[in-house]
């Protein structure tokens, strides 16, 4: 059956859609489509999903974060904590806006652009039986056409607001490839801010073997006998994604690809987007003492399109329709759930072929304090939160 829980909403009126005002109003233009979507004809309608989050926390001296074991002498820096997180997020899309206007200067055209609001909801749900609000993230995705001035094709962008303080414009482009995704690693360690090549410092909280470091939580003991928090997972967050994948037959890929800064040479594109903070975030920005600045984001989100066999039990043409769950890759995995109503008797179960489009993100947000970059890693693979109806089409 579809998800029961609360849902996060954002919700534009049912009669606005985006336009231009006509400059003469004794003439009514034929109606234009809207522009197009591109790949965020996808973003619709509400997905869940059971992922995976990494931050280090400052660590303040005034307010010290209590932890119950000890940290054995001589005990490090207490400038950080290395907070671990196991999640439940929803992801929520509205309808799409329509033609928004973006008028050009000189010899760059009108601009024409479509997008959809969306509202992201991430509970943390390490302790088994709690559930605590972590991230609550208001936005819009962007479809930006291409553009002469400057000479850029077709763009995706995420315009984000975090309550932290911070906001965000990452942009970036997207592809299309038959298969799954390559999920390349990502790493934690952090770094000396302002070094390069970037001199890394690897701390004891990323072992998860040591229970007296600074961490929530401290002993990962019961996490690793469980499998849900492993040294794997702590030394490559991504491998949760290709755990969910391992035993799916993807058909097809789209990734978009955004960040808050252009791509290094030699890609480099005249794109836009960066990182606002509050004047708490940023400290002493000119003793370069920073509170946690958000330096900088980095994000791939992958479209999958996903084959299953489901096993359909006997049926009489005339009774409800059934409800069978796909088949996770690995436990805790989030699933879609199918609506299946068979368009003929099935004396006897029957293994049927059906498809569904999944999402997994990786994020990486660069966290500045304390004289280094921290990255902070969030991942997850998303599916719909309503029953999929299956299609007579899928008996054919």
């Amino acid at each position: 059956m579809s998800d029961t829980k609360p849902r996060a909403s954002i919700e534009l009126p049912s009669d606005f859609i985006f336009g231009q005002v006509r400059p003469d109003q004794t003439v009514t233009p034929p109606p234009q489509p809207p522009p197009p979507l591109g790949p965020l004809t996808a973003f619709v309608g509400d997905w869940v999903g059971n992922g995976f989050n990494t931050i280090f926390r400052p660590d303040s001296a005034a307010t010290p974060t209590p932890l119950p074991n000890p940290i054995p002498p001589p005990p490090p820096p207490r400038d950080n904590v290395l907070e671990l997180n196991l999640t439940s997020e929803r992801l929520s899309f509205s309808k799409s806006l329509g033609s928004v206007p973006n008028r050009g200067t000189a010899t760059q055209p009108d601009a024409f652009l479509n997008g959809v609001p969306y509202l992201q909801v991430i509970n943390d749900i390490t302790i088994h039986g709690e559930s605590v609000g972590i991230h609550v993230e208001p936005g819009i995705w962007i479809h930006v056409p291409a553009t002469l001035v400057p000479p850029l094709g077709e763009s995706i962008t995420r315009m984000a607001s975090i309550p932290h303080g911070a906001t965000i414009e990452a942009q970036g482009t997207s592809l299309t490839v038959a298969g799954p995704p390559t999920i390349a690693p990502v790493d934690i360690t952090p770094f000396t801010t302002g070094s390069n090549p970037p001199k890394k410092i690897r701390f004891a909280s990323q072992t998860a073997a040591d229970p007296n470091t600074p961490r929530i939580p401290q002993d990962l003991s019961s996490f690793i006998a469980a499998g849900t928090i492993t040294q794997p997972l702590l030394d490559n967050p991504n491998s949760l994604l290709q755990s969910h994948i391992s035993k799916q037959k993807i058909t097809a890929t789209t990734a978009i690809i955004i960040s808050t800064g252009p791509p290094p040479p030699p890609q480099l594109l005249p794109f836009g987007g960066g990182v606002d903070n509050i004047a708490f975030l940023l400290g002493q920005a000119a003793a370069t003492a920073p509170n946690a600045q958000a330096l900088q984001m980095f994000a791939i989100f992958w479209i999958e399109t996903v084959q299953e066999v489901i096993l359909v039990p006997p049926y009489t043409v005339g009774e409800p329709p059934f409800a069978v769950k796909a088949k996770p890759s690995v436990p805790g995995q989030r699933v879609p759930t199918f609506s299946v109503t068979p368009p003929h008797d099935l004396d006897m179960p029957f293994e049927l072929t059906v498809q569904f489009t999944q999402i997994q993100y990786t994020q990486a947000v660069l966290l500045n304090f304390a004289g280094q970059t921290w990255p902070h890693v969030s991942v997850n693979t998303l599916v719909p939160a309503d029953d999929i109806i299956v299609p007579f089409s899928a008996w054919n």
